[in-house]
C-alpha cells in the first residue's frame, strides 16, 4: 500500500507539473541576521504575505539563512523539513505543490530546495516560475552550470544555487605519508591521478593495514558524474553507462580484496573511519561534504582536524548542490527573489559563507578573492587553501545526461548491490531486485 501510494503521488506529480540530511520532522523558525534593510522595506511595502514557507530536506541551508539573512518585520518563516531518503522529501513537496493553487495564503509554498539528482523534475514544469520576472536577473558571477541546471529547455531560469560543488578526493595526510611516502596535495595527486594508480595504491594501503575507502559506494559519484549517457534513453529504456559498469567492477575488486568496507555512504560504520583512530585514507566530496558530513573528523576529542587535505583525484567531477526554486503561486515573490539575490550576489554574505562556514560559494568574484589570498587557509585541511583548489576544478564541471529519475535510480542501484557486496545475495539476484525496484517506482521505464 505504501509503494502504491508513492507511485500514485509520483505519477500525479509528473502529469500535474508538466501540465501547469537531518531532521525528520517539520521545523519552524523566525530568522534574524545581517541583511538588506532596503530590501526588507521593499517587501513590506509590496503588501505580500506575512508567512513564508520554505521546503527543504535538511537544515544545512536553514543554518546559513538564519545567520545571514534578515526577515522583514512581521514576517514569519516556516521550515518544512522532510528527509530525502527513498524520495520522501519529493513526495512531501509534490503534495504541497499539487495543492498550491487552492492553498490558503499562509500555507502556500514560497520557496523550496532541490538537488541535482531531481531538479529537472521541477525546473521543466509549470509548478516553478521564471525568476527573472520577480527580480533575479544578475547571474554574471554564478557558475554557468548552476544556471544551466536551473533552466528549462527554453532557457527560462527557475532558481539559483547558493553553492558550487566541484568534488575532491579528501585524504588523511598521515596515512598518505605512510602509504605513499608523500602527504602534500600536489604530490598525492601525482600518485592518484588515474583509476589505474588509485586501484594499485589500494593494494599498497591494505599491505600497510589501511582501507583505501570506507564505503562500497564511496567512488560511485566520481564514476556516475562522468557518464556519457543518461539512465533512461529516448525510448524510455533503462541503460547502464560504461562508467556505471566500471564502478561495479572496481567495487567488486575492492570488496574481494578488503580494500574497502561494505558500509553505505552514509552509514555509521563508514563515518567512524573519520575518527583519529580510523584506518581509511580516502573519501570523496565537495566543500559541503567535509563541512556538513565529516563531523567525526572534526570531533574535538576523537577527531583529527588538520590531518586532512584535498586534491582532484582520479577524475574530475561534481557532487550535488542545493538550488533555491520559486514556485508558481507564491504570495511572496519579492521576498523569494531577495533571498535568491542575497545568496548569489551579496558579496558580504557570500564571503561569510566562505570565511565562516568554509563553503565554496556560487559567486566567482568572491571565490577568486579567497583563492588569491595568501593568508587564507582551511584549518580542517591543515591550512590548505581549498577555495583555490576548488576554483581550479570548476572548469571541468559539465551539466549533461541528467534525468528526473536520477535520485531514486542512483539510490536504488546502490542499495540493491550492497546486498550483493555484503554476500547476502548473488549478483544476478541483486540486479533482478534492482529491476523490480525500478518497475515499482517508475512503471514506464523499460527494464532488461
Amino acid at each position: 500500500m505504501k509503494k502504491l501510494t508513492t507511485l500514485i503521488l509520483a505519477l500525479a506529480m509528473v502529469f500535474a507539473l508538466s501540465a501547469c540530511g537531518t531532521s525528520a520532522a517539520p521545523a519552524e523558525s523566525a530568522a534574524s541576521a545581517a541583511g538588506s534593510e532596503a530590501a526588507s522595506a521593499e517587501v513590506v511595502e509590496s503588501g505580500e504575505g506575512t508567512v513564508f514557507n520554505i521546503y527543504a530536506w535538511n537544515e544545512e541551508f536553514k543554518g546559513f539563512f538564519e545567520k545571514y539573512y534578515t526577515i522583514p518585520e512581521g514576517v514569519t518563516v516556516n521550515w518544512i523539513i522532510t528527509p530525502s531518503d527513498n524520495g520522501a522529501y519529493q513526495q512531501k513537496l509534490d503534495e504541497a505543490l499539487l495543492n498550491q493553487e487552492n492553498a490558503a495564503a499562509d500555507d502556500k509554498v514560497d520557496l523550496f530546495l532541490a538537488e541535482a539528482d531531481y531538479i529537472l523534475k521541477y525546473v521543466n514544469a509549470d509548478a516553478t516560475q521564471d525568476i527573472t520576472k520577480i527580480g533575479v536577473t544578475d547571474f554574471s558571477n554564478a557558475y554557468p552550470y548552476t544556471v544551466q541546471a536551473a533552466s528549462d529547455p527554453n532557457g527560462v531560469v527557475k532558481g539559483v544555487s547558493f553553492q558550487c560543488c566541484p568534488s575532491a578526493l579528501i585524504y588523511r595526510r598521515s596515512i598518505a605519508q605512510d602509504v605513499l611516502g608523500v602527504s602534500e596535495p600536489d604530490d598525492v595527486q601525482a600518485k592518484l591521478d588515474s583509476w589505474d594508480k588509485f586501484n594499485a595504491v589500494a593494494a599498497d594501503a591494505k599491505a600497510k593495514g589501511y582501507y583505501m575507502t570506507a564505503s562500497f559506494a564511496e567512488t560511485y559519484r566520481v564514476f556516475s558524474n562522468n557518464c556519457t549517457s543518461p539512465w533512461v534513453d529516448a525510448d524510455n529504456n533503462l541503460q547502464f553507462d560504461p562508467q556505471i559498469d566500471a564502478w561495479i567492477a572496481q567495487t567488486e575488486d575492492f570488496i574481494n580484496n578488503d580494500y574497502t568496507l561494505t558500509a553505505g555512504v552514509w552509514d555509521e560504520e563508514k563515518n567512524d573511519q573519520m575518527f583519529a583512530d580510523g584506518k581509511t585514507m580516502c573519501f570523496f566530496g565537495p566543500a559541503w561534504y567535509f563541512n556538513f558530513c565529516m563531523g567525526n573528523a572534526q570531533d574535538p576529542d576523537k577527531g583529527c582536524s588538520g590531518d586532512w587535505a584535498i586534491c582532484q583525484g582520479p577524475a574530475a567531477h561534481f557532487w550535488g548542490g542545493t538550488w533555491l526554486l520559486a514556485p508558481a503561486g507564491t504570495d511572496n515573490p519579492t521576498l523569494a527573489a531577495d533571498i535568491m539575490n542575497t545568496f548569489i550576489n551579496d558579496e558580504e554574505v557570500c564571503s561569510k559563507l566562505v570565511s565562516e562556514d568554509s563553503q565554496f560559494s556560487n559567486n566567482q568574484a568572491v571565490n577568486a578573492k579567497f583563492a588569491e589570498d595568501p593568508n587564507y587557509g582551511n584549518e580542517f585541511l591543515g591550512g590548505q587553501n581549498d577555495v583555490a583548489v576548488f576554483s581550479g576544478m570548476t572548469g571541468n564541471i559539465v551539466w549533461e545526461n541528467h534525468t528526473i529519475y536520477d535520485q531514486l535510480l542512483n539510490e536504488g542501484l546502490q542499495n540493491n548491490l550492497q546486498e550483493y557486496f555484503k554476500g547476502t545475495v548473488d549478483k544476478e539476484t541483486a540486479m533482478q531486485n534492482f529491476y523490480k525496484y525500478v518497475n515499482e517506482t517508475y512503471p514506464t521505464i523499460v527494464t532488461p
